[in-house]
This record gives structure tokens, C-alpha cells and sequence, in this order.
């Protein structure tokens, strides 16, 4: 699979990895990493959503709900960054998802004695979402969101948690849009020196 298209887990938040199911969103050629159901179950999974088992009703209808849950907190977390009022409607609907519950989980410990979460039961795609919901609820309620920042990418605006040291971090990732800005930039100077 094209890099391009691989699945993130590096925002610190589930609710920011679900945002970066979409890459380049800033660019005149967004990247669609959600392409359907598959990807959506495979994107649950290792999202640590529903632990250790993939639900079987993941369908066409939960992957438009998902990509719509997307959107809403794109606008939301966004618009929060900006330091600007959140819309009463996506709040209302993002309370509305997330008053669902995620799905119950037990904390065991396995054979090899370290701790797991494991469902009590499979999840119902409500839970799926609401699960996501309140990630981002917590986030915003929380003195963590002190920490969220946007990517300087030109063709990025993921947001991510920066718990780098000082704070400074500039990009989602240092081997995408960072090494992207650090080419484009020997590229000009070569070009102004030559």
C-alpha cells in the first residue's frame, strides 16, 4: 500500500486519528484513507476502538457515519484551535453521538500477565462512534488541550498533541510534511544561490 494512503495512529488522540484518515486535506488532491468498510474495520481495530474484535456489522452505512463523525470534529477541533465559537449544531450532534456509550470493557490481565482491555460484549456501531465522540469530548475538556496543535504542512492541517520537549513541535510528522517543508526549502535556496 502507497505510503500516501497508510493509516496514522501518530495525533496522541483516537479522535485525531480519525482525522487523519484524510491526507493532504489542504491540497487540490485529498487523500481518502477511509475507502470502505474493510478499511474502516481495519482502522477500528488497530485504533484500539473495540479491542480485539472486529465487529461484524461494519457496512457502508457505518463508514458514512464515520466519515460524517470526521467532518464534524473537523470543524469542531479546528474551529477550537482557532480560538473561535463552536457551532451550537455540531455540538449538539457530537453530544447526541457520543451519549450512545462506547462499548463495555473489561481490564484483565492475559497469560503473559500484562493488562488488556477486552469487550464485555461486540459492539453495536453506535458504540463504535460514540467510543470516537467522546474521545474528542474528553479532549476538549481536559487541560491536554492545551496541547493541540495544527500542522505548518502547506498542504496540511492535521492537528496533533505536541508533548515534544519545549513544546515546538511544527509538523504531524517529521517524515512526512516536515521533510517535505526541508526539501522545498534546500530546493529554493539551490535556486536563489544558482
Amino acid at each position: 500500500m502507497a505510503a500516501v494512503n497508510r493509516l496514522r495512529f501518530d495525533t496522541g488522540r483516537v479522535c485525531l486519528d480519525l482525522l487523519a484518515t484524510v491526507g493532504g486535506r489542504l491540497s487540490s488532491n485529498p487523500v481518502e484513507r477511509l475507502t470502505g468498510p474493510a478499511r474502516l474495520a481495519d482502522w477500528l481495530d488497530r485504533a484500539g476502538v473495540h479491542p480485539g474484535a472486529v465487529p461484524d456489522d461494519v457496512d457502508d452505512v457505518l463508514l458514512r457515519d464515520f466519515q460524517a463523525l470526521r467532518s464534524r470534529l473537523h470543524r469542531i477541533l479546528h474551529t477550537d484551535v482557532l480560538g473561535e465559537q463552536v457551532g451550537d449544531s455540531d455540538l449538539t450532534q457530537l453530544n447526541r453521538v457520543a451519549s450512545a456509550g462506547g462499548p463495555p470493557v473489561l481490564l484483565a490481565r492475559d497469560a503473559s500477565g500484562a493488562w488488556r482491555r477486552r469487550l464485555v460484549e461486540p459492539p453495536r456501531p453506535e458504540q463504535l462512534l460514540a467510543a470516537v465522540a467522546a474521545d474528542a469530548i474528553d479532549l476538549l475538556g481536559s487541560p491536554v488541550r492545551a496541547d493541540l496543535r495544527e500542522c505548518e504542512g502547506e498542504t496540511c492541517d492535521l492537528l496533533y498533541l505536541d508533548t515534544s520537549r519545549g513544546r515546538r513541535r511544527r509538523w504531524c510528522s517529521a517524515a512526512a510534511c516536515g521533510n517535505r517543508h526541508h526539501v522545498a526549502s534546500l530546493r529554493a535556496r539551490r535556486q536563489t544561490q544558482g
